[in-house]
């Protein structure tokens, strides 16, 4: 329900933290899917994640570790 409500309003940037956390996997592939789409049609897409099935999915990928840069990779 949150993504649907921060999508209402058609915004330029979408900031998800942990947004398949808690979700079956069905389900997070679904919202994955989503996101997928919306970035194909221009939004971009801001994303938490500790999945690193999630995080390849990205065509960037910013690692932190103790609230340090250790990685910036694009893709």
């Amino acid at each position: 329900m949150a993504i649907a409500r921060a999508l209402v309003t058609r915004p330029l940037v979408l900031m998800a933290d942990e947004p398949t956390g808690n979700l079956d996997s069905a389900t997070g592939k679904a919202i994955l899917e989503v996101f997928d789409d919306l970035n194909r049609q221009g939004m971009t897409i801001l994303m938490v994640t500790h999945d690193n099935s999630v995080a390849e999915r990205c065509k960037r990928i910013v690692r932190l570790r103790d609230g340090v840069l250790e990685s910036d990779t694009r893709r």
